[in-house]
């Protein structure tokens, strides 16, 4: 580049720094000493630095003031994106931040320097006085942060060629107001370069697939796992080359360098690193390692994930005394815009980022039901943790009326410059403007409620609350009204049945019930009526063996003959490709209300610009079309035939 055209894009970024700095009433901008005593900063909730201490940085001993813009501009980014503790800057950083510019020339810029050579930074370096052995490091550190800052706002490539991902400049990524407060990058940097290029084509795909805050979990393991081989010792090239022998090494590392850990890092270093070993080979990259990973990493291998006993083996859904006190309780809660937030949880059993990720210009529509010849009020959102655009479940007109209040209050507070993304439960000021209300937020609200209203559990003690034991709870309720399976998987935005069956408990109560009403059966009464000679097989077999016949489950479109002790490993739109798996013509209408619901989540899909979404429907709809015609054409399907019924 000219160095016109150089000087051109220098002053289009300087401008873009003062606009940054220009929040908070300019507060950034025109102080060169920066408070902790401030409100700007206080919004920036970042924490309290040490007894004593006001000062979080002092920029007034730079001379070169288009330095002084470039660094309080990234040091500003750094807080605002957590990168970095005020505490931090203000008690390690201090010095190395006033070292950056208090000595530089007018005639020099970092913009320009690391736009130019990126990799060397050393004439920075001599403009700096000679530096203190013990803040070689610091000013490294911060030196090595502001020029990635500066060289990103430079980088006119894609997002997804460069080394570091920042989620605000992907568009069309499944990101939850979570991330959007903790996850904001991918950074590829610590990948060895030798395979960076083929981890950075993997991640171009997961982005839109699954949710970034999956994404950003399976970078941490996938990173982990290259420093793991290349600390022992292991070159460029291992993986390719990889034995059984590397893997039970890289194993026994996990287990030594994280035994004090919880054994889901050590379950999940194992697992997502097959899981990314299965799909460089299917997809053929060219480093991918040369023994199939079913030979490489077994099942055995992955550590068992184990839970503390009070948040496994105890139940998850909240006991019926304690779900009524709260129940009882909520108009009590504070701060009150947290009452709604628990009533949408307790009404849907969704995740509590689906409800908080809720835009108020589409969460609420009504359906013609043209069975009852009413409308009925269904709420929309998007599940981005299972993939789902929009999700749409049937509320109670209660529910409805207070949604309408909250889309009503939100759209007179919001405008494109508070709540750009129409969050229904939105932040409109503040350091998290722009983002709905947290789920630690919302937990904590829940919490001191239980506090101040003393709600016990069983062993007398206060009541420990998680947001996710909602939704254990909803699904229990559905599962102890008698709703399907399939229904409640659907309702709950689960991906596969196996996870629906988790949630899906009964309490004891209940339990105890049911067992109890066996007391009035004659469980062992032989059958001593003759066999009817003119008994014959017919199509319904099926449904006579699986009254006898204890594993049977019904699961969507059929019957799953899977025995209890084997783990499901399908998908739910996978059971009718199950060798265990059988279906007949009873099942036609529930085809067709699924063949139609596809159609719909392909057109939402297409309307949304969704392209793997419409092509993951499209082939489910085609296998859906193929197996209707199946029936259609011989009756009853089952893959392993008589057998079965033999």
């Amino acid at each position: 580049m000219g160095a016109l055209a150089l000087e051109i894009q220098a002053d289009l970024h300087h401008e873009e720094m003062i606009s940054f700095l220009s929040s908070d009433e300019r507060y950034w901008l025109k102080n060169d000493k920066w408070s902790a005593d401030s409100d700007e900063y206080k919004s920036l909730n970042l924490g309290l630095l040490r007894d004593g201490r006001h000062l979080i940085a002092d920029f007034s001993d730079y001379k070169n003031e288009a330095v002084k813009i470039e660094v309080k501009y990234a040091i500003l980014l750094m807080m605002k994106e957590k990168t970095i503790s005020a505490y931090d800057l203000n008690n390690i950083y201090s010095t190395a931040v006033k070292l950056l510019g208090n000595t530089v020339g007018s005639d020099f810029s970092i913009c320009t320097l690391a736009f130019e050579n990126a990799e060397d930074t050393a004439e920075l370096d001599t403009i700096i006085p000679i530096i203190k052995p013990l803040l070689k490091d610091k000013y490294a550190y911060i030196k090595r942060s502001i020029i990635r800052i500066i060289t990103e706002l430079y980088d006119e490539r894609e997002e997804i060629e460069k080394d570091v991902w920042y989620a605000r400049n992907i568009p069309g990524i499944k990101q939850s107001a979570t991330a959007k407060r903790n996850k904001t990058r991918l950074s590829f940097e610590e990948i060895p370069e030798y395979y960076r290029e083929g981890v950075k084509r993997y991640f171009k795909r997961l982005i839109y697939k699954r949710s970034w805050s999956f994404c950003h979990e399976m970078l941490i393991y996938i990173r982990a796992y290259y420093r793991a081989f290349y600390d022992h010792g292991y070159t460029d090239g291992f993986q390719e080359n990889m034995t059984r022998k590397d893997v039970e090494e890289y194993i026994s590392w996990i287990a030594d360098e994280h035994a004090d850990d919880n054994a889901t890092y050590r379950s999940k270093a194992v697992s997502f690193i097959r899981n990314w070993i299965e799909f460089i080979q299917l997809a053929e990259y060219p480093q991918a390692p040369v023994k199939d990973v079913t030979r490489l990493i077994f099942d055995d291998d992955i550590p068992k994930r184990e839970r503390p006993a009070d948040t496994y083996e105890k139940i998850k859904y909240i006991p019926e005394p304690v779900r009524n006190a709260i129940d009882a309780a909520i108009d009590d809660i504070e701060p009150a815009e947290m009452k709604p937030v628990y009533v949408l949880l307790r009404e849907t059993g969704w995740r509590g980022t689906d409800i908080l990720n809720l835009r108020y210009d589409n969460c609420l529509d009504y359906v013609w039901n043209s069975k009852e010849e009413i409308y009925v009020p269904y709420l929309y959102g998007e599940i981005t943790k299972t993939g789902i655009p929009i999700l749409k479940i049937p509320v109670r007109e209660e529910v409805a009326s207070l949604l309408k209040t909250l889309i009503e209050e939100a759209k007179g507070k919001s405008t494109d410059e508070n709540n750009p993304d129409k969050y229904l439960f939105n932040t409109y000021e503040g350091k998290n403007k722009g983002l709905p209300y947290s789920k630690p937020a919302f937990t904590s609200a829940v919490q001191e409620l239980i506090n101040r209203k003393n709600i016990l559990d069983g062993n007398g003690e206060v009541y420990h609350f998680r947001a996710h034991s909602l939704r254990h709870t909803r699904a229990m309720e559905y599962t102890e009204q008698g709703m399907p399976i399939g229904i409640i998987q659907q309702i709950l935005g689960h991906c596969s049945l196996q996870m629906t069956l988790h949630y899906s408990k009964i309490s004891e109560d209940m339990l105890y019930k049911k067992w109890h009403e066996t007391e009035k059966l004659n469980l062992f009464k032989p059958d001593i009526a003759p066999p009817d000679p003119n008994y014959q097989k017919t199509e319904d077999i099926h449904f006579e063996r699986i009254r006898k016949n204890l594993d049977a489950v019904r699961v969507p479109f059929g019957i799953c003959f899977k025995p209890s002790k084997i783990a499901c490993k399908q998908q739910m739109n996978m059971c009718i490709e199950c060798p265990s798996f059988c279906t007949t013509k009873n099942d036609l209408p529930e085809y067709e209300a699924e063949i139609k619901r596809v159609k719909e989540q392909i057109r939402i899909g297409e309307s949304c610009g969704r392209q793997n979404w419409i092509d993951k429907n499209t082939d489910y709809l085609l296998r859906l079309e193929k197996m209707k015609e199946r029936i259609l054409s011989e009756g009853t399907i089952h893959k392993n035939g008589r057998l079965r019924e033999e």
